[in-house]
């Protein structure tokens, strides 16, 4: 079994209480939802989701993107002296 245990500060005005809620407190609750609560409860759980994929997407994309060799690098670090130098003088 995981031990899951999530803990959300509640405001009202000035007050403010916290609520600690164990999963499978929150599973309990989440099912004794009604059917139009459970499916805005389903669609923004699965929205966080999509944001996720969304950055691993990028993440993938970044990995697969062309990179440099060594000796390009030595070129582009030859040319900024140069520049350097050209605009000391």
């Amino acid at each position: 079994m995981v031990a899951f245990s999530w803990t959300k500060p509640l405001t009202f005005g000035a007050m403010q209480a916290q609520v600690d809620i164990k999963f499978d407190q929150l599973v309990k609750l989440a099912k004794q939802l009604p059917s139009t609560q459970w499916t805005k409860l389903k669609r923004e759980v699965e929205e966080k989701v999509a944001v996720t994929k969304q950055s691993s997407d990028l993440v993938s994309l970044l990995m697969s993107a062309p990179t440099y060799s060594k000796k390009q690098l030595d070129e582009v670090a030859q040319t900024r002296k140069a520049i350097n130098q050209w605009r000391t003088k």
